[in-house]
């Protein structure tokens, strides 16, 4: 088990320790929106992450239980992530994330996510959980 230093007992502190780098929180973004579940796909993400910070962060995230690690279907020697419970709580912060940088850091974004956000994020939030639980069990 990979194991994180906790800095306190605040609730924050050690929320950050879990989900505090830049490369955990845009695994699972790939992993909610764009339903990637290999490292293969997530080395395809536009951010570039490099192969060793991939293979980490993917360890912490299952070391912590907010990811499954099971051999893929179709070939022995590849794995596939799915997000846990545990995980599935991430979804309301990374869609909290999502809405705070569209309107405070404005770039290219995914309007039609946006656009189910700003219409309904609550049933946004919850159909994302679905999602992801469905994986889960497939």
């Amino acid at each position: 088990m990979k194991a994180l230093k906790q800095r306190s007992t605040c609730p924050v502190s050690t929320s950050l320790d879990v989900l505090g780098d830049k490369w955990t929180l845009l695994i699972l973004r790939d992993i909610v929106f764009a339903g990637k579940s290999t490292y293969g796909q997530f080395l395809q993400s536009e951010e570039k992450m490099a192969t060793n910070i991939l293979a980490d962060r993917l360890a912490v995230l299952e070391s912590q239980g907010l990811l499954t690690k099971t051999v893929a279907a179709d070939k022995k020697s590849k794995f596939t992530y799915r997000l846990t419970e545990k995980g599935v709580d991430t979804i309301p912060i990374i869609v909290e994330l999502v809405l705070w940088g569209a309107k405070h850091c404005p770039t290219i974004v995914d309007a039609s996510l946006l656009e189910e956000l700003h219409t309904g994020k609550d049933a946004a939030v919850e159909k994302y959980k679905q999602l992801a639980r469905e994986q889960a069990l497939a």
